[in-house]
């Protein structure tokens, strides 16, 4: 997997890559960004072939043309909105279609959402305007999120007689069940100031000029940091969230997590770095993005 590889094919959403940083950028801005299959599909794709070129994946700084491979994706838009949920078009659509093909439609939605959810970058959702009902689960999904003080997020479906239930599983990781049980019954737009204060976004900038800076600043932030750690970090939240085990188990999982990162090539490098003085490899090869 090299990042010279043919890259996903895209009309709606666009493609950038910046050293060990890749950005996707919704452009459906005459529709407010809502999803409609093929940008379901492009960003789908997208997410695919970025987590298959990313360090978490490969376990290596570069390709073997020497070429960083990706340890951020910022998720950003066209226009004055993110992503106003399901385009008008599909919901039509969705309203003449039989129970099988109306879960066709939603496992195509969920691998979208299972793959930003999962994916081993660091991910950075940069919002503004509105993000309601997919547009709020693509929120959701990001590790970070910074909205602008333009932002108005929603779980709106129940609006339409539906459930945010593909969704679901996201926001409700992101901000708890009585959250989420609120959310989904008011089903109204919440400010800024509420999302970061539920915990659905995590920095909320002074005005739309601050949005880059402080998406610059994640990304120096998290390019210090392992990028095998990265991954791993989020591997390990997932497993807390599902261990079904006791908690004896856990520790002694816990133990075995912490021996085998110590002795991995990273964490040998890190520790390494630290008693030396210097900066890991790393930090050193990606201070400039």
């Amino acid at each position: 997997m090299d990042m010279s590889d043919d890259r996903p094919a895209t009309e709606l959403c666009r493609f950038d890559i910046d050293g060990a940083v890749a950005r996707l950028t919704l452009t459906r801005s005459e529709v407010h960004n809502a999803l409609n299959a093929q940008l379901i599909t492009e960003i789908t794709d997208v997410l695919t072939w970025t987590a298959e070129r990313s360090v978490g994946s490969t376990a290596e700084l570069l390709d073997s043309d020497d070429a960083k491979h990706l340890r951020v994706l910022v998720i950003e838009s066209d226009g004055r909105n993110f992503c106003a949920g399901a385009d008008i078009n599909m919901m039509r659509e969705g309203g003449t279609k039989g129970a099988e093909e109306n879960r066709a439609d939603a496992e195509r939605l969920d691998r979208l959402f299972n793959g930003l959810w999962a994916h081993p970058c660091f991910t950075i959702a940069s919002v503004r305007g509105v993000a309601l009902g997919g547009g709020a689960g693509l929120v959701a999904c990001c590790d970070h999120t910074i909205a602008a003080p333009n932002t108005r997020i929603a779980l709106s479906e129940a609006k339409l007689g539906i459930l945010p239930a593909v969704i679901g599983p996201y926001v409700y990781r992101r901000v708890g069940s009585a959250q989420f049980r609120r959310l989904a019954t008011l089903a109204g737009t919440f400010e800024p100031e509420e999302a970061l204060m539920i915990g659905m976004v995590d920095r909320v900038a002074a005005n739309t000029g601050e949005m880059e800076s402080l998406v610059d600043e994640a990304i120096a932030m998290v390019l210090t940091t392992g990028p095998m750690a990265v991954t791993e970090a989020k591997r390990l939240t997932d497993a807390f969230d599902r261990w079904t085990g006791t908690d004896e188990e856990l520790r002694e999982w816990a133990l075995d997590k912490t021996s085998e990162m110590r002795a991995s090539d990273e964490g040998q490098e890190g520790l390494a770095a630290f008693l030396e003085g210097r900066k890991p490899a790393w930090s050193s090869e990606d201070q400039d993005g």
